[in-house]
């Protein structure tokens, strides 16, 4: 157990799960709080919104998903099944029964809402609520490419590209990459320091880590896609609140509260101000909403 350098007041530890080891940082008493991040982050990009959740009375875990930060990179396979966020989901619930916690709320953003989404599927008695931030559900992304979707979110069809190939082509100049990524998702400027920059380009000159993003995103654009069919008439029946930036791609494209409600039975949403990037962005407005959605 160490002292967490970027989540105020919390400590960071490693827990051994079944089949994977798991980062992951964790403050605070009372009523649990799962946080979930996005590629091309790890648990750090809470910084701004973990903290102000213990504050306001909750224990707050904030793991790195499988393959990300300093979580272990399974070995996958042909059918990148390992990295489905059904796979991704059940670490999650392993992770909060460690904890002692048969139920809790989580907040997903980015990768992380898409496995928040799986685990209220596939484990609706453990989840209380449900917050997704700047998503909209995977099949319904995928359903309606089109050009303009193509253009500005074109790693969904770079990453998914089979035998090593962005894994290789990232990793001849892996910060170039993850600096354009960065900059083209944030619009509120100096949302993401340099020093946060640079702890998430430690993990991201890991080659296990870029193949296992990789590998996250050939799950999606594949296996999860079967699992979302299979489910196509289930629907979430915790309470889900979606929130998405104004000013992001999936904002512009998509009627996001709309899509929700597809998927799920009790929806509200929000935008805020801001690009994808939401918890670096604007964390004091998505706190307040995430702190109003909990206690309602």
């Amino acid at each position: 157990m160490v002292a967490s350098a970027f989540l105020e007041g919390f400590d960071v530890q490693r827990v051994r799960l079944p089949d994977l080891t798991v980062n992951y940082a964790i403050a605070g008493t009372g009523a649990p709080v799962l946080l979930l991040h996005g590629h091309p982050q790890t648990h750090v990009a809470w910084r701004r919104v973990a903290p102000r959740l213990v504050n306001a009375g909750y224990q707050v875990i904030a793991p790195d998903l499988r393959g990300y930060g300093d979580s272990d990179k399974p070995a996958s396979d042909p059918s990148h099944f390992p990295y489905s966020k059904r796979v991704m989901a059940a670490d999650q619930i392993n992770l909060m029964k460690h904890m002692g916690h048969e139920t809790f709320s989580v907040v997903g953003h980015d990768r992380g809402g898409r496995v928040a989404h799986r685990l209220a599927l596939d484990f609706p008695d453990a989840v209380d609520r449900l917050v997704v931030l700047d998503i909209a559900p995977t099949l319904t992304m995928y359903g309606q490419t089109n050009q303009e979707f193509a253009t500005r979110y074109f790693w969904w069809f770079f990453l998914i590209q089979p035998d090593g190939l962005p894994e290789k082509m990232i990793a001849s100049d892996p910060e170039y990459f993850l600096r354009r990524h960065i900059a083209g998702q944030v619009k509120i400027e100096g949302s993401v320091d340099e020093v946060t920059i640079a702890e998430y380009l430690r993990s991201y000159r890991d080659p296990g880590t870029l193949h296992a993003i990789c590998e996250d995103y050939r799950a999606s654009a594949g296996i999860d896609l079967e699992h979302d069919r299979e489910d196509q008439t289930r629907r979430v029946t915790a309470p889900l609140l979606a929130v998405w930036g104004e000013q992001s791609v999936v904002g512009a494209l998509y009627d996001v509260k709309a899509t929700w409600q597809e998927k799920a039975t009790d929806v509200s949403g929000v935008a805020l101000p801001c690009g994808h990037a939401i918890p670096e962005e604007a964390p004091a407005e998505l706190t307040g909403h995430i702190l109003g959605f909990l206690a309602d």
